[in-house]
């Protein structure tokens, strides 16, 4: 019974975690926000540039935002199973690095890649994509998260046009003021 409930505490804490990572954050953030965008996806800088060398404290809170999905289940995952909690954490953690290492031209040994294809896991050459292509291959952890992540993408830009075409009082003011 123990090793049931720590498997199933790692792999809900990286299935809740990775949803409410890709879309109340990671998703809305690419719509609205704008630091993880120069943080993931500067045209003129590698994530390593900005992760490792610039001690930019953007890395940090851009960090920070992503994991607290993760984070603020610990105190219910931990009465549940303190051990699979501990590594649900691990293996995120992990994969994060390890879906990092593609800056440094490392190719997935293709059993992995099969096993990865198998459970839906984002390999580092389909984050590489994402670091690429800010507008394709979400999901942190699952690929699986992909498709709806996309629909999300495209439900938020439509919301955000629709905002920027809302009239405002103080909006026309300004715009008379231009004139």
């Amino acid at each position: 019974m123990l090793l049931i409930k720590i498997i199933v505490v790692i792999f809900a804490l990286l299935l809740i975690g990775d949803f409410l990572s890709t879309f109340v954050y990671h998703v809305p953030e690419h719509v609205f926000g704008k630091f993880h965008i120069l943080v993931h996806h500067s045209n003129n800088k590698s994530f390593i540039h900005y992760a490792v060398l610039t001690r930019n404290p953007l890395v940090l809170l851009d960090g920070f935002l992503g994991s607290l999905p993760y984070i603020i289940f610990v105190p219910w995952f931990w009465q549940i199973s303190p051990i699979g909690t501990i590594l649900g954490l691990m293996c995120g953690e992990f994969h994060v690095i390890w879906r990092h290492i593609c800056a440094l031209d490392w190719k997935t040994p293709s059993p992995v890649q099969k096993l990865c294809s198998i459970f839906c896991i984002v390999t580092p050459e389909i984050h590489w994509l994402h670091h690429q292509n800010a507008m394709v291959a979400y999901g942190d952890i699952f690929t699986f998260y992909d498709p709806p992540a996309q629909a999300w993408l495209r439900i938020l830009m439509k919301l955000k046009k629709k905002i920027r075409n809302i009239s405002f009082p103080w909006k026309k003011e300004s715009q008379n003021n231009l004139l």
